[in-house]
């Protein structure tokens, strides 16, 4: 039911938090910008991209990885409860992790 799924949303959403603050500790390659409090957001990050967004954009793009792009240097990334799972999160990081490079 929709109490399940939006728990599920929830922890999605946490855990993509932790795996992007993983890869970026220190905020040098982009910060999030979404609230952190699960109850002022929905499953979706914006990550503002500090430099070479659009190339990042375009890099997990090319990996299969299926985000929204929002100009200037945004990127929007949800992990959506019907269909990703915390796999597809973690692929996620592994993907971002490299495309930074």
């Amino acid at each position: 039911g929709m109490k399940n799924l939006r728990k599920k949303s929830e922890l999605l959403t946490a855990y993509l938090q932790f795996v992007l603050t993983e890869i970026n500790p220190s905020e040098r390659y982009f910060k999030i910008i979404t609230p952190t409090k699960k109850n002022e957001r929905g499953c979706q990050l914006s990550i503002l991209t500090h430099a070479n967004g659009k190339k990042i954009f375009n890099r997990i793009t090319k990996a299969g990885v299926i985000a929204d792009w929002r100009e200037p240097n945004v990127i929007r990334v949800a992990p959506v409860p019907l269909y990703n799972s915390f796999e597809d999160v973690y692929r996620l990081g592994e993907i971002l992790k490299h495309s930074l490079k």
